[in-house]
């Protein structure tokens, strides 16, 4: 019997050619997924082990509203507490940003976490909310992961090698004119200073476009306009955290993400914009002239 090869290991599933990464075999297809988006993943699906298991007693979840029409539970800090320790088993020196315990830590290398991004739908039954891991290095979003568990639904992204769903390589839709477009959004429900100039955007989106969708989950809006599902998504006052993993997931299946004047301080201002190349570029003028003095400062 001839001795087996040292250079790497060969199985059913996996072929591993050095410790860094693997290449898992699906079928006909060939991932290759980074070994920090690999913790991701699993950071994400012991999330959404807590999430489930506790949606069948929703009647019991202790909830507290930590600010006005924003609310915590129990799950919310169970499902971040499991993602955290799981980053820190692997990477015990990269920074934290969270939404309900903050930011901890000091390194190039930060991961921006939204343990359950759909509170308010999760605790009403539903079904629309998703688990939001985004990673960023020096302040660039280079890893992210949008789970959601009620459809087992896994959006992920490295930065440079493209989106995917599941397994399947993402690409925003190919409208190119408004009119036919399906756009999504969220409604103002944290601050409402901006609520005149957002029923504004909204009344010329609807008036210009095929339709509005607002299910009440950033992260997976951004996910659905990345898999082609929404052609373009605006909303306002939204955290890094939402909108850190989504933001990478539309760029990387070719479509352009910005704030509401188009540029780069998205992630700081919370105002953003998303779609196709062209939708994106039609959507910015219909909102322009609803932009207050504040609005375009932020």
């Amino acid at each position: 019997m001839p001795a087996p090869e040292k250079s790497g290991c060969l199985s059913p599933v996996a072929i591993c050619f050095f410790p860094l990464f693997t290449i898992t075999v699906h079928h006909t297809s060939l991932t290759i997924m980074h070994p920090m988006l690999t913790i991701a993943v699993k950071a994400a699906r012991r999330a959404a082990g807590i999430i489930n298991r506790a949606s069948r007693n929703l009647d019991v979840i202790a909830v507290r509203e930590k600010a006005a029409n924003d609310f915590v539970s129990e799950v919310d800090r169970e499902a971040e507490q499991a993602i955290i320790r799981t980053l820190r088993e692997a990477y015990p020196a990269h920074a934290i940003l969270a939404e309900e315990s903050g930011a901890s830590g000091t390194s190039e290398f930060q991961w921006i976490i939204d343990p359950l991004d759909g509170t308010t739908n999760y605790l009403h039954g539903f079904p629309q909310y998703a688990v939001s891991i985004a990673l960023a290095h020096k302040g660039i979003i280079t890893q992210a992961v949008v789970y959601d568990p009620v459809r087992n639904d896994l959006y992920t992204a490295t930065r440079g090698r493209g989106a995917f769903l599941n397994e399947s390589r993402l690409r925003v839709s190919k409208r190119d004119h408004l009119k036919p477009c399906l756009i999504g959004t969220g409604f103002p429900y944290r601050q409402l200073d901006h609520l005149e100039a957002y029923l504004g955007m909204m009344r010329d989106v609807i008036k210009n476009t095929a339709g509005i969708r607002r299910p009440g989950s950033a992260s997976l809006d951004l996910a659905y306009v990345a898999a082609g599902r929404l052609d373009g998504f605006w909303e306002l006052g939204l955290c890094k955290w939402d909108i850190a993993a989504g933001a990478l997931l539309i760029t990387e299946a070719g479509g352009l993400v910005g704030d509401l004047q188009g540029n780069d301080g998205y992630l700081e201002s919370g105002n953003i914009v998303a779609g196709t190349p062209k939708v994106f570029a039609q959507l910015l003028p219909l909102l322009a002239p609803h932009l207050t003095p504040a609005l375009k400062k932020a």
